[in-house]
């Protein structure tokens, strides 16, 4: 049974890339009331990134076409159910999408914060509630991939994030392990996600977003030289999965699979290169190959997974049987639909 009809619907970071995307599928199944909450006054999670009136300005455009009952600053979210864990009504179902999710970001304090002490705050609160609690853990907890990406795996002190946003989501993974409420809450673990509505993510936008910026202005697309002798220049592969896919894989632990619980990898399933993803760029834009390879910063050299790839059979056992969108289909309706006639999901 679908806890989506079992009261309302939480959303945090619902003003954000995937937390708003989620909101859209809600939409589309018919669901409104939802309770949204994010940072959009002084928009925190992208301060070092973008300026904060252009962050907070495309989250506000990411939310404008969505239907939702209430908007919550993320910080009154938290302090409210503090002291009134009714204070949003009854809460049947929680997608915790908000977070830092800087790979760059070094303020240890501010990780802990908002990835370790708030999803903490969250989830105990849900699980008083009897709200089923999904969150977004992250593929970055698998570091380089030596140890694996084996989410059928109970040994989490296996693993070794390579910054400390991968290690600010381990944490809060480990400590609902050792909490026990992994055997009552779904953590994902998204692999490459892009799509519409990441216009606001400024550095952290995918590198389709990006590229589509730089071949319009210089008819060329750059990537990272290879700093490892068995991977090629652009040879480099990564696990990309659509936001309309990774949005309908979240939402089918509440509707769906409603007693799942545990951690569960988030991705396509496949393994495509730099140079497969800017084929499909150039060929949605209706333009021939054109790549510069540049050398990647030092700072991320010893930081850069050079191959990511989610097993999803996990995911499949809990009954989840659509078929993801390939590569360059996804890459077609992002670029074609969204991107160059600038529209947001919905609109």
């Amino acid at each position: 049974m679908s806890s989506l009809t079992h009261g309302r619907i939480l959303v945090t970071g619902g003003a954000g890339f995937i937390g708003s995307a989620l909101v859209w599928a809600l939409n589309r199944r018919g669901f409104t009331d939802i309770v949204v909450a994010d940072f959009l006054e002084t928009d925190k999670k992208w301060q070092d990134a973008v300026p904060l009136s252009l962050g907070a300005d495309e989250k506000r455009k990411n939310l404008a076409p969505l239907k939702f009952a209430d908007f919550v600053e993320a910080d009154e979210l938290r302090a409210r159910l503090a002291v009134n864990p009714r204070a949003y009504g009854p809460i049947g179902t929680v997608f915790h999408l908000g977070a830092c999710s800087s790979t760059t970001e070094n303020n240890d304090a501010y990780l802990d914060d908002i990835n370790l002490a708030y999803t903490t705050d969250l989830a105990q609160w849900a699980l008083q509630e009897q709200a089923r609690f999904i969150y977004a853990s992250s593929a970055a907890t698998y570091g380089d991939g030596s140890a694996g990406m084996d989410d059928r795996s109970a040994d989490l002190a296996r693993l070794q994030p390579l910054n400390k946003y991968g290690r600010s989501k381990h944490r809060f993974d480990q400590h609902a392990q050792q909490a026990g409420w992994l055997n009552r809450i779904v953590g994902v673990k998204y692999f490459n996600v892009f799509g519409p509505n990441e216009d606001h993510k400024g550095e952290m936008r995918s590198l389709v977003h990006k590229a589509v910026g730089q071949i319009l202005a210089t008819g060329q697309l750059r990537l990272f030289k290879s700093h490892r002798p068995d991977y090629r220049d652009g040879e480099q592969q990564r696990d990309f999965l659509y936001v309309k896919d990774a949005v309908e894989m979240t939402l089918h632990f509440a509707e769906h699979a409603p007693i799942a619980a545990g951690l569960y990898n988030l991705g396509s399933g496949e393994a495509n290169t730099w140079l497969a993803l800017a084929d499909a760029i150039f060929a949605a834009m209706g333009r021939p190959r054109n790549v510069e390879f540049i050398e990647m910063p030092a700072v991320l050299r010893d930081k850069y997974q050079y191959f990511t790839r989610a097993d999803i059979a996990k995911l499949r056992a809990t009954g989840y049987s659509r078929p993801m969108t390939p590569l360059a289909d996804a890459v077609r309706d992002y670029v074609q639909g969204y991107l160059l006639p600038r529209k947001k999901l919905g609109a």
